[in-house]
């Protein structure tokens, strides 16, 4: 990628770090857009976002107005001066944004996941100069988060930045999205010049935790925040219960403690120095101990394949997994965690006797 070119239109745009989109999720009349966007006239909110195609799980919901509602953005930029930020999901979407002059386009996570889709937009934007922002996809899959990224480097789209929006999960949990932060974090550091928008209204999926997962976007350093907003959330027509007000978010932002990024204190430079030495003394120690258990694993596979018992035994699991839970509790560990870490080493487990029984 020409990583010294990316980044520069968030500089641009943002000066005054970090960057603020907000918006509602639909456009749902004129009216609504531009009270909305007038409740949020204010230097901190440089962009104003509003759902034009609604790419909706079933068939009936409220889909969007599509290109009727473009003209209403544009009285938005008229009137306010923010720029203008919609999603498009294909080509056709693409052209259109770019005919009404669109400041920024953002592919959605339900895009994103489709490299065919993602292509197809990336050809039809080629050379127009706009900023283009990509979701994270619905799954939780590093690699192809990274190749729509890839193809709009290789049409020349310079003006890149994506947006953590957080993963689909299976399983209801404190999240609407789980945020899998390691992914993300992942991402950051292949690219650090590419600038990450964080989504808290997607991954909170309800109005009481943006501030929270904001503030900790700032913490992780993250370079702005896409925040659906409303002058009427409770009446959106679509996701009411992640939208906030105009004057609440405005709150949220008096609220945002921005950090400093290194430590200039020399005591607090040395604790650090120390505690981190700990860390890495305690990393030596973890990583021996799960070369001592997959040696151990190995010996299992050898006595289950003498034996033809199969490499799973579903009860032993069953065993291991709540001991840990059950141990985790009294060492202030949250289950989650728990099931995260060992779950991983038994997939390991399993490939090495796997291994041991392909074996000759």
């Amino acid at each position: 990628m020409q990583t010294k070119k990316l980044g520069l239109w968030l500089e641009k745009l943002s000066p005054d770090y970090p960057l603020m989109i907000a918006g509602p999720c639909s456009a749902e009349t004129e009216e609504q857009v531009l009270k909305t966007a007038r409740g949020l006239i204010d230097r901190r909110i440089q962009v104003f976002r509003a759902g034009v195609w609604k790419p909706r799980t079933r068939p009936g919901n409220f889909e969007g107005h599509g290109k009727k509602a473009l003209p209403w953005l544009k009285k938005v930029k008229e009137e306010t001066g923010m720029k203008i930020a919609v999603e498009i999901a294909n080509a056709h979407h693409a052209e259109l944004a770019l005919q009404y002059d669109i400041d920024i386009l953002w592919i959605g996570a339900r895009t994103s996941v489709n490299p065919f889709a993602v292509q197809e937009i990336a050809d039809a934007i080629k050379g127009s100069g706009k900023i283009i922002l990509i979701k994270n996809p619905v799954n939780p899959d590093l690699s192809l988060w990274i190749g729509a990224v890839e193809r709009f480097d290789k049409v020349g789209v310079t003006d890149l930045g994506v947006i953590h929006r957080g993963f689909s999960s299976f399983r209801p949990g404190l999240y609407r999205n789980e945020p899998n932060w390691q992914i993300a974090l992942d991402f950051k550091s292949l690219f650090p010049n590419i600038p990450m928008i964080l989504d808290p209204s997607h991954i909170c999926g309800r109005r009481d935790c943006i501030y929270d997962m904001a503030q900790m976007g700032l913490d992780l350093q993250y370079q702005g925040f896409m925040i659906e907003t409303h002058y009427n959330p409770d009446e959106a027509w679509s996701d009411a219960k992640q939208q906030i007000t105009p004057g609440t978010l405005l709150q949220i932002i008096d609220k945002l403690c921005l950090r400093k990024q290194q430590f200039k204190d020399p005591e607090a430079i040395d604790k650090l120095e120390f505690y981190r030495s700990q860390i890495d003394r305690l990393d030596d120690e973890l990583l021996n101990l799960l070369a001592e258990r997959m040696k151990i694993a190995e010996e299992i596979g050898r006595i289950k394949k003498k034996r033809s018992v199969a490499v799973l035994q579903s009860k032993r699991w069953l065993q291991i997994m709540q001991r840990a839970v059950d141990k985790a509790k009294d060492k202030n560990l949250s289950e989650k965690f728990i099931q995260l870490i060992f779950k991983a080493i038994h997939q390991e487990s399993i490939e090495k006797q796997e291994q041991i029984f392909r074996e000759k």
